[in-house]
């Protein structure tokens, strides 16, 4: 049964008149009328739902504005033709009478415009009436913060427009009308047509790939044929529309020579054929608008198609990339193919149209000079083809210089992105001023190159502005030698036809350059998407009802390189059984996490077979987090199921962290996880992996990073717990993990060396005691210290037990105060550290223009630049003056002067103007090139020295957008885009000048046209450059997300979420091409009106013309003005063109200019408070009242620290992960300022001091070990310090002297990007070997041996104990045997001391926190006590 819908239909026009004054309008308005009764009957006829009438009721309110009656906007258009008929015939009449125009025809002229005025009003059709709807049907059911989240659909109105509103862009019109009300954000920006969205141009290109593989049976599709079908259909109707609008724009010049003619012989001729003549202009110079518009605007809409396509490709490509592939190409090479060579190929499809474009060109400018010159015209087209001639050798030399710009570029961007990436290594280790010098060199060197090619560039453009001159002189003269008669509109005809050559003489370099350009960015993206991907047929998956094994490998060889000799791993048998529990453990470098990379299909398989059975999970060894929010990436594209996440956090030990996170798990995460401890980055990508709930869970050294209580916990309640019943490999160097594992693979040099149970390796004795040895001394020295120092605890008095509760109360206590007085900054910022990207609002202020044209000299360069460029328009104009005054109007007239006189003075001023040019442009390049130098220098000194809160809260493809787009613009664009802004107004005012002096009735028009033109440009300017800003900001995003998925590519494939991430970046590239897509066409919707007002104005000066009487004007100086004129469109569109242009550009000058005045660290020395050379000596370090936060808007992360180091001693500082280890020794080294207190070392209060000064004297092996692309040597002493002697005995002391002297080039040995092709525990002891260089009086270790095993963490201690002997050593361990044998142990607990003594003392206290942790050490190492007991009887 259906439900019948009852709506009240409108049975009279007193309910329409209802209907619509309750949708806002003041009338009753007979579409709605007609709508409501569509309504009722659709209702009547068929069983529908309240959606579906709830659907055509919203139709109805979506139609916001009202409509002119269509009888009013008719009348508009009969009076608009009316008024022309009017005037017309009122101007002949009375100059046929007695020549002269009366007053009543000067108003026919005026009341011309508001007539015009009035048909573009009825053209357009809508008022500004918008509908206000009162009516509850359309208000949102959910308020705006609460729907913040929720995607909603933004209808494309370009995707909707009709055929007129896609001519005059009028759809476009309901976008600027809110954008000039107020700033626009990026909800407002409508969604691109569907065929514009990356998704459905990705599939397209995808499409293209498949059918060429297809036909050429190649695995490598070409990409060249790849875009040429992707692009053809569109690229076609392009063409048609450009070839349209260069074969109208010949029209004028053809016609001038009559209308020269009939203005000498105005008394011979009927003023019909004139106005014909004059109508037949304007009707040339509408398709001419319409149809360059048309394919400007194809242009770009087809270059957004084929960006979207190949970002999305490039995308794709990266997340299967081979480990070999993805060290040839770093991630900032990869960055550089995304922003700037797709810039470059989108740029050629506009240049692509010109192509079409240059024959007709030069064929119909040959066609018109041989219809008046006869054979003169042969010695123009010698002239044009010597002149393009000349262009092809500089356009070879521009192409060569263009790829080495491009070279410099990718090694300043490698190198800034790796600076950036390492930041705080950097600092810590005071290398700052050694990077800088090193970014600067690289700067130096793109520098050279850039130079070269504006040089080049400034001779081309004096060969552009030249050639007209040129072309004319040869013409000229070949003329006289030939004896052809020049008449002035002979000569008029062949100037405004030279001036339309200038185009596609200048269009045809350029051409080649960007044919050059695009050609050499296609092949470095095509080189990048046919490099080598992972192998996809390494697995074989198997059904989980077929076979018991989770994970089979038989006879596995595999290798990261597989060229080289030594395959990574070999003769790997391996037979996993489902919900077995498998340990991997060996030394540094053995194949630990190879083994498991091999099992995730990451490695190439050389031979052999792996097969796998059921999904899997992956923890990675260096911790990969996304930027956003905790939840998110524990969730990582699974849907929320509250009961499963929260058993997954209480597992996975992150309860206690989420209560101290302001925003609890919807605390926001900065770039890779870095206002995060180490422990909980690896806990929540150890949570991720257990939400997934997966069959095979390949864990790589998951416990490193952690304190010893939460490893124990997290082994207990995630591998044995929550994971029991699941397949489990883990590395792990915690011996004391290994007895619980089913089977224990022990691995060296690459091949699985023993596998057997705990007990069975035990008895083998061939190398896992090396190991299980190493464990066991550092367990029994923790033992022995325990065993001694417990002291019965009942002798203790009464009174120190009290004292004891007490304090314990009162730190209960005062944290519990901490905890409710958290700032309210946090509740506002939601826990927040990346904030959203900074933007300008509103015009671009007067100051950034000041600053760039300032930047160099004060801008002195500036004056002589207007100077060169107006003396350039006044010769010029003198000399085409001078020919058309001295030239004969008719071929039966005498010259007033000789010819070869004539042609003289032409010639010399035409000289004078070129000169003029080539001073201009070089002044231009030179200018330009020293203020992008200046502004370049001051953003990276400024970033350099920022402080490193800074570089926590800011993503790095911000910075790196700024030092590659923006810097791009700054070298090569903004100057010239500046200039023309100047070039265009002077030109402008030249044509103005010399039409008025012969019409100066034209000035009646003009004034208020250019009125409307500006106001035009006021109303369009808010809105465009909001929309240039929205999409420089979410250009960042797309770079940033990418930067982020290379760098977790393996985790994404394990995860088996390339799909999830593919979709998240096809979105950020939609995101980006919104704004950027209404910008363009914003664009032409502006030039398209300005384009028809000066048609208006310059068949105004031609009616004007035709319509004075003979004598009053000279039709030679009249010819002149028609040829002025003839370009007066294009003058008037380029000069509010140039300035919108410029105000657009002017952003990237803003956006570096916001990054020149960060807020820097303190000064790096500061010469009356330098320190002693000898300082620091003894190492005493001493806090007082230290309190410390990361942000303003962030709680408090050390509360009062109070205590003093000794000098010379060993502290141990332990704690629960994110109690505040490493902020401690951020502050020791001033990476974070102290908000009250101080740090005083060796009676030298470190806030007094430079900063160079202070880190330069101490120093640190990090948690998380840097190293930089480059050769070991570099990595070791980057300052070169010290000699290769002393730089092999550090090498030889940490354990990697065998293995470096091993390689072929020794200390040259190649490091790649992020030190990628040395293992974790490698690079941590190159980190040991830059301290032991150093040799400082404070050693600082933060978590330093974490990654390496328990043999090699044995090796370091003892090196840094006789190394560091007599110096201060901070040690920040989770293994209890590294700071057991320290003279003090520092105990914190949620950013306070909570103890701080002897290890003796502590433990002679039982409820002692560091007591605790001993207990549970030496518990959870029981069972591995008793099996070596057992063992050994």
């Amino acid at each position: 049964m259906c439900n019948r819908v009852e709506v009240p239909s409108v049975p009279s026009d007193m309910d329409a008149a209802k209907v619509s004054l309750l949708l806002g309008g003041g009338q009753p308005d007979h579409a709605a009328w007609l709508h409501w009764n569509r309504i009722a009957l659709f209702s009547s006829k068929t069983c529908g739902s309240d959606v579906q009438t709830q659907k055509e009721v919203c139709k109805i309110l979506k139609q916001k504005h009202i409509r002119y009656p269509w009888i009013l906007r008719a009348w508009w258009i009969c009076s608009f033709l009316l008024s022309i008929i009017r005037t017309v015939v009122d101007t002949y009449s009375t100059t046929a009478e007695d020549g002269h125009l009366k007053m009543l025809d000067y108003a026919d002229f005026i009341s011309l415009l508001p007539s015009f005025l009035l048909l573009v009003l009825s053209i357009r059709g809508q008022t500004d009436l918008v509908f206000i709807d009162s009516n509850d049907i359309a208000e949102p059911l959910l308020s705006e913060k609460s729907d913040k989240n929720v995607k909603r659909k933004r209808e494309s109105p370009y995707g909707r427009a009709t055929l007129l509103q896609l001519i005059t862009f009028s759809w476009l019109n309901p976008l600027f009308s809110v954008g000039y009300k107020k700033p626009l954000e990026q909800d407002e920006i409508p969604d691109v047509d569907i065929k514009d969205s990356a998704e459905f141009d990705s599939f397209a290109f995808d499409q293209n790939l498949k059918q060429i593989r297809e036909e050429d049976g190649m695995t490598n599709p070409s990409i060249y044929k790849a875009i040429f079908l992707f692009i053809r259909k569109k690229a076609a109707i392009n063409a048609l529309f450009a070839v349209i609008s260069a074969g109208a724009s010949y029209v004028g010049p053809y016609l001038i020579d009559d209308f020269v003619s009939f203005l000498a012989e105005k008394n011979t001729r009927n003023l019909e054929s004139g106005y014909l003549l004059a109508l037949a202009f304007l009707g040339a110079k509408m398709i001419e608008t319409i149809a360059q518009r048309q394919w400007i605007f194809g242009a770009r809409q087809l270059g957004l198609r084929l960006r979207a396509a190949l970002i999305a490709h490039i995308y794709r490509k990266g997340l299967v990339l081979s480990s070999q592939s993805r060290q040839s190409h770093t991630s900032g090479e990869i960055i550089n193919y995304m922003s700037v060579d797709i810039q470059r190929i989108t740029d050629f499809i506009w240049y692509l149209n010109i192509i079409w474009m240059l024959p007709i060109q030069i064929s119909l400018a040959i066609y018109i000079l041989h219809t008046s010159l006869g054979l003169g015209s042969l010695a123009a087209l010698a002239a044009t083809s010597a002149v393009m001639a000349c262009n092809i050798p500089l356009t070879r030399i521009q192409k060569r210089y263009q790829s080495k710009i491009m070279e410099a570029k990718d090694d300043r961007m490698k190198a800034t992105s790796e600076v950036l990436r390492n930041m705080k290594t950097i600092k810590l280790q005071a290398w700052d001023c050694q990077f800088l010098h090193k970014l600067e060199s690289l700067r130096k060197i793109e520098y050279k190159w850039l130079w070269k090619s504006l040089r080049l560039g400034a001779i081309s453009s004096f060969i552009f502005w030249g050639s007209p001159t040129f072309i004319s002189v040869v013409t000229f003269g070949a003329c006289m030698l030939l004896g052809i008669q020049l008449t002035a509109g002979r000569v008029l005809s062949a100037l405004a036809t030279f001036r339309m050559l200038q185009d596609p003489i200048f269009n045809l370099p350029d051409l080649l350059n960007v044919i050059a350009q695009g050609k050499v960015s296609a092949d470095r993206v095509a080189s990048y998407l046919q490099e080598e991907e992972i192998q996809q047929d390494v697995i074989e998956y198997i059904p989980t009802d077929q076979t018991e094994y989770g994970v089979e490998i038989e006879n596995g060889k595999f290798s990261w390189d597989p060229e080289s000799s030594n395959p990574t791993l070999d003769g790997v048998h391996l037979k996993v059984k489902r919900g077995m529990k498998v340990a991997i453990c060996g030394t540094v470098g053995s194949g630990k996490s190879s083994l498991l990379s091999c099992i995730l299909g990451e490695m190439q398989k050389l031979s052999g077979t792996i097969k796998i059975s059921g999904t899997k999970a992956y923890v990675p060894q260096s911790p990969w987090i996304l930027t956003g929010n905790i939840r998110d990436n524990i969730l990582f594209g699974n849907p929320y199921d509250s009961d499963k996440y929260d058993r997954t956090i209480k597992a996975c030990a992150l309860t206690k962290d989420f209560e101290l996170f302001s925003s609890g798990d919807l605390t926001e995460i900065g770039e890779r996880g870095i206002n995060m401890s180490g422990g909980q980055k690896q806990r929540i990508q150890i949570a991720r992996a257990v939400y997934q709930d997966a069959d095979i869970y390949l864990l790589d050294d998951p416990f490193s990073a952690v304190d010893a209580h939460t490893g124990t916990q997290l082994f207990q309640d995630c591998l044995m717990g929550i994971l029991k019943d699941k397949t489990i490999l883990y590395v792990t160097h915690q011996v004391e993990f290994l007895p619980a594992a089913d089977i224990i693979l022990v691995m060296q040099n690459g091949k699985v060396a023993q596998a057997g149970t705990f007990e069975e390796l035990l008895k083998e004795n061939i190398g896992f005691e090396v190991l299980v040895g190493a464990h066991s001394k550092a367990l029994e020295s923790v033992l022995t210290v325990e065993n001694s120092s417990r002291i019965s605890h009942n002798s203790a008095s009464d009174c120190e037990s009290n004292t004891d509760l007490t304090s314990n109360a009162q730190l209960v206590l005062t944290q519990q105060g901490s905890e409710h007085d958290l700032p309210v900054e946090i509740n506002e910022n939601g826990g927040k550290l990346v904030q959203d990207e900074e933007r300008e609002k509103g015009s671009i202020g007067k100051e950034v223009y000041w600053s760039y044209i300032t930047t160099v000299k004060g801008g002195v360069l500036i004056p002589i630049i207007l100077l060169a460029q107006s003396s350039f328009q006044i010769l010029q104009i003198a000399s085409n003056y001078w020919m058309a005054w001295s030239s004969p109007p008719t071929s039966q007239t005498e010259p007033r002067l000789g010819m070869n006189y004539i042609l003289l003075v032409y010639s010399l001023l035409a000289v004078g103007s070129s000169l003029c040019v080539l001073l201009r442009a070089m002044l231009v390049a030179v200018a330009g090139l020293w203020t992008a130098q200046k502004l370049f220098i001051n953003m990276l000194r400024s970033i350099l020295r920022a402080p490193m809160a800074f570089f926590d809260s800011t993503p790095a493809g911000r910075i790196l957008n700024r030092a590659s787009t923006d810097q791009s613009v700054l070298d090569l664009e903004m100057a010239n885009k500046l200039g023309w802004c100047a070039f265009s107004i002077i030109q402008i005012l030249g044509t103005i000048a010399v039409m008025s002096q012969v019409a100066w009735e034209v000035f009646v028009i003009f004034i208020p046209v250019t009125a409307i033109c500006i106001w035009y440009q006021q109303y369009y300017i808010p809105t465009a450059r909001e929309l240039a800003r929205l999409a420089g900001i979410q250009r960042a995003p797309i770079l940033h997300h990418f930067a982020e998925s290379l760098a977790g590519a393996a985790t994404i494939r394990a995860f088996d979420q390339e799909n999830r991430f593919i979709d998240t970046n096809l979105g950020l590239i939609d995101n980006h091409s919104r704004p950027w897509f209404h910008n363009v066409a914003a664009m032409e919707w502006l030039s398209f009106r300005l384009n028809l007002l000066s048609n208006f104005v310059f068949a105004f000066s031609l009616v004007v013309l035709v319509t004075l009487p003979e004598g009053i004007i000279n039709p030679s100086l009249a010819g002149l003005a028609v040829t002025y004129g003839i370009n007066l469109n294009v003058l008037q569109a380029s000069v509010i063109w140039n300035i919108c242009n410029a105000e657009n550009k002017m952003i990237s000058v803003e956006r570096i200019l916001q990054y020149s005045n960060l807020a820097s660290e303190a000064a790096l020395e500061i010469e009356e408070c330098r320190p002693p050379n000898n300082w620091p000596d003894v190492g005493t370090i001493c806090f007082r009242n230290l309190q410390i936060r990361y942000a303003e808007h962030l709680p408090s992360v050390l509360k009062n620290i109070s205590c003093t180091f000794p000098g010379r001693k060993k502290i141990g500082v332990v704690g629960r992960t994110g109690s505040g280890k490493s902020t401690l020794i951020q502050a020791i080294f001033r990476i974070v300022e102290p908000r009250e207190g101080s740090i005083i070392i060796d009676n030298v209060d470190i806030s007094k001091i430079g900063l160079h000064d202070l880190r330069s004297r101490l120093s640190i092996i990090p948690q998380d070990p840097t190293m930089f692309e480059g050769t070991v040597r570099g990595n070791l002493d980057p300052l070169l310090q010290y000699s290769d002697s002393q730089v092999w005995e550090a090498l030889d002391k940490c354990q990697l002297g065998e293995l470096v002297r091993g390689k072929e080039e020794k200390l040259d040995t190649r490091v790649v990007e992020n030190g990628e092709n040395w293992s974790v525990g490698q690079r941590q002891l190159f980190c040991l070997g830059r301290a032991l260089l150093k040799k400082s009086s404070i050693l600082v270790l933060d978590e330093a041996t974490a990654s390496v095993d328990s043999a090699t963490d044995g090796v370091i201690q003892k090196i840094i104990s006789q190394e560091f002997k007599d110096r201060t050593v901070v040690t920040i361990a989770h293994r209890i045997h590294t700071v057991i044998d320290s003279d003090l142990v520092l105990v914190l607990s949620d950013g306070r001391v909570a103890e701080f003594d002897t290890p003796a003392k502590l433990l002679e206290r039982e409820d002692s926190f560091f007591s605790k942790l001993i207990k549970e050490y030496s518990l959870r190492s029981k069972t591995f006590n008793n099996n070596l007991a057992n063992l050994h009887d």
